[in-house]
């Protein structure tokens, strides 16, 4: 799959996830064979207003990156969209603009933006076709099912995507009302696959190369993974292996420690540690998820807030897991 000048060899992306998707989660999905990674979502509005703290959402990391923006104002989401296509981001490449009509929050829908545009396809139409006619980039746009079991509109909503310019469409075969409770349900996805003639993303509880191959049955040309990459990167080299024949050895609970605090010092680096260290917290815990002792180091990590005492825990809960049990 191609997504502009990006050329996607695997066809495996790295989801936009608001709180997680930050630079130092980004950078190392890509050194773990993610090809091409959305940022968190980030408000036109805010950024017409140049908000600087919008702004830090949109770092690049060293892999494409999508900047995702949110908007039910058309004014706003084609500044947004001109803005990042003609190079206002100082910090790297941008491959493409991706339109959020997914998420699910109230204070997102109550304004009538993310998954609530999937209730008014005009809007939704008029949003992107803005964001087209302003970007110099291609825009992607991602969707939900639909709003709840009343209302599975995915297919309409893609043609609607594809008449007013859209490159690429993404799935998350969630409705709104399901938030990220439930199975997601492909029979969606493939409905979408025959519903347009631009490439189709699939999104939603992918964790093997058996689920990426599923999609890839239906039609979908790429692969969107989120939480199933928090706290388990590697599960991009794990799919690329399997995809390739090769034999794959999964990490030990040293090298899942010692990615865990790489990323976290990435991420002070970024932001100062009064930051980074509370927003950290649940990257790290996810690291250390299933191994001898967890309990004890995810209690020990929402205590402390110096980086080298964190680090000081984890490698000692390393050493710990890694003894041969009698």
């Amino acid at each position: 799959m191609n997504i502009g000048n990006v050329e996607l060899r695997h066809g495996l992306l790295l989801a936009p996830l608001a709180g997680f998707t930050d630079l130092a989660f980004r950078t190392v999905c890509a050194e773990l064979g993610a090809e091409y990674a959305v940022s968190e979502m980030i408000s036109a509005k805010a950024v017409m207003m140049n908000n600087k703290k919008t702004l830090g959402l949109a770092k690049t990391a060293a892999l494409p990156t999508a900047i995702q923006l949110f908007g039910a104002e058309e004014d706003a989401v084609a500044y947004a969209a001109e803005f990042f296509s003609q190079g206002g981001l100082p910090t790297g490449e941008v491959a493409a603009i991706d339109l959020n009509m997914g998420c699910p929050m109230h204070k997102i829908v109550s304004n009538g933006e993310g998954s609530a545009l999937l209730c008014d396809l005009k809007k939704a139409e008029k949003v992107i076709s803005a964001a087209v006619k302003a970007s110099k980039l291609p825009v992607t746009v991602k969707i939900r099912s639909g709003w709840d079991d009343t209302c599975i509109n995915a297919p309409d909503a893609a043609r609607v995507a594809e008449a007013a310019g859209a490159a690429a469409i993404t799935v998350h075969a969630r409705t709104r009302a399901q938030f990220y409770t439930g199975a997601a349900d492909h029979r969606i996805t493939e409905q979408v696959v025959r519903a347009v003639k631009i490439p189709v993303i699939g999104n939603g509880d992918i964790k093997s190369v058996g689920d990426v191959q599923r999609l890839r049955d239906m039609g979908c040309a790429a692969v969107m993974i989120g939480r199933g990459a928090v706290g388990d990167p590697w599960i991009f080299s794990r799919i690329i292996a399997a995809m390739e024949g090769r034999e794959y050895a999964e990490p030990t609970v040293r090298e899942r420690v010692e990615l865990a605090l790489r990323q976290l010092r990435m991420s002070v680096e970024d932001k100062g540690e009064h930051v980074a260290v509370p927003e950290a917290r649940k990257h790290l815990a996810a690291y250390v998820s299933g191994f001898p002792g967890a309990a004890a180091a995810r209690a020990g990590i929402n205590s402390l807030t110096r980086v080298e005492d964190i680090a000081r825990l984890l490698l000692n809960a390393a050493k710990e897991a890694e003894q041969p049990r009698i």
